[in-house]
């Protein structure tokens, strides 16, 4: 095998290895599992100033919910959310029952989404690399139990 020609070969199997939403450096992966991660533990703390450092100025967080059989579609903000962060909602929830799962699905160049699982529901997070460091951009989330 010519030199050049294994170069190629190890650049397509990198590729391969690293698949097409690779991330862009290890800097990214780790600012978009703090995003993360300050929303979630923001949220059991009731930390909101961790809140919102997570979360870019124009979140959109949205749930679909069932009235009457109809279905509609709640949006709540970033001040609402911060606000609430603060009120303490998430120390209801007893430490033993507070779940932190994060997995990052997919990053590329400056975007990523990532879902975390908490205790009552399941947050799919979009992300972007906003002014130098990762942000929650929008929130679409799912109650585990039936409403």
């Amino acid at each position: 095998m010519r030199m050049g020609s294994r170069a190629a070969l190890l650049s397509c199997a990198a590729l391969l290895v690293a698949g097409p939403g690779a991330a862009q450096t290890a800097a990214d992966t780790a600012g978009i599992r703090e995003a993360a991660s300050n929303y979630v533990e923001g949220w059991y703390s009731g930390d909101a100033a961790r809140m919102e450092r997570a979360l870019h100025p124009d979140l959109a967080k949205r749930i679909v919910v069932n009235r009457d059989g109809k279905s509609q579609l709640n949006h709540m903000g970033t001040p609402t959310l911060v606000e609430a962060t603060g009120r303490g909602g998430g120390k209801n929830t007893p430490a033993a029952e507070q779940q932190r799962d994060i997995v990052i699905l997919d990053i590329f160049r400056g975007v990523a989404s990532v879902r975390a699982t908490m205790s009552g529901w399941i947050d799919y997070m979009h992300l972007a690399r906003w002014n130098g460091r990762w942000v929650i951009v929008n929130v679409l989330w799912e109650m585990k139990a039936d409403r």
